[in-house]
């Protein structure tokens, strides 16, 4: 049976046979934090420069950095810079592009070399994005991002387009909320966690994942394996996480409940 044959009963019935998470315990000690972006610390978008700052957002995390001896980083979809502007600078650490960037707690910045191949993806994901109102191309120089939020109807059309250059180009094929993104191979989220857990002031915590979609799933893993755990924001489904929070609202809740216990 396929998805289009699925009534709304059957749907209920199959979320609800998936394990519903505990929320994670608000009392940690010694805790590495990372932090997905859109749809954790912040609600989604129709473009990816419609998420501004927030003032409890920064306030959160400029008051949980030092509380927990700066073991707090951002790794997220989006570029360091996109990453810096939604947060108001708030954060020292931070990964962007699926951990293709990385700036460490000393202000050291990596980039992946990117794949030539970009340039081509971008080209191709303007010239459809040009007969599709409300697509929306991002150019991240390591990655090459098709948003389609604001134009649902070309879904379809946008992940057919996406697998055919992924096949033809050898990018990493990245699908997300609305988006599907073409990026260099040879990073992930969960990569770019295990780098920060080699460093200080990291290595000296355990670490704690936070995301809300399936290019999370990396981190949750990593996390796990090096002896923490995963969250997963949002609606139920298979996951690697331990615990869940029901959506950004409650990530913040939880973040200055951990700040005032930390």
């Amino acid at each position: 049976m396929g998805t289009s044959d699925l009534t709304l009963d059957a749907v209920t019935t199959v979320v609800d046979a998936i394990p519903r998470l505990p929320a994670p315990p608000a009392r940690l000690d010694r805790i590495s934090l990372f932090l997905d972006l859109d749809g954790v610390l912040a609600e989604f978008a129709d473009t990816p420069e419609g998420v501004v700052p927030e003032a409890r957002r920064t306030a959160v995390l400029t008051a949980l950095a030092p509380r927990l001896g700066g073991r707090v980083a951002i790794i997220s979809g989006r570029t360091v810079a996109e990453i810096d502007r939604i947060s108001d600078r708030s954060m020292a650490s931070a990964s962007g592009v699926h951990g293709l960037e990385r700036r460490r707690a000393d202000g050291t910045f990596l980039r992946a070399e990117a794949s030539e191949s970009v340039r081509n993806a971008v080209a191709a994901f303007e010239e459809f994005a040009r007969t599709r109102p409300g697509v929306v191309v991002e150019d991240k120089a390591v990655a090459a991002g098709l948003h389609y939020r604001g134009a649902p109807a070309a879904a379809l059309e946008a992940e057919a387009l996406t697998r055919r250059l992924a096949a033809e180009t050898g990018l990493m094929l990245q699908p997300g909320n609305m988006v599907i993104e073409l990026k260099t191979p040879g990073a992930s989220k969960g990569t770019a966690l295990k780098a920060f857990m080699q460093e200080a002031p990291f290595r000296d915590g355990v670490p704690v994942m936070l995301g809300d979609d399936l290019t999370d799933e990396d981190g949750f893993r990593a996390a796990t394996e090096l002896g923490g755990f995963g969250v997963l924001v949002g609606p139920p489904r298979e996951t690697a996480a331990r615990y869940s929070l029901t959506g950004v609202t409650a990530v913040l809740d939880w973040l200055e409940q951990l700040e005032a216990d930390a």
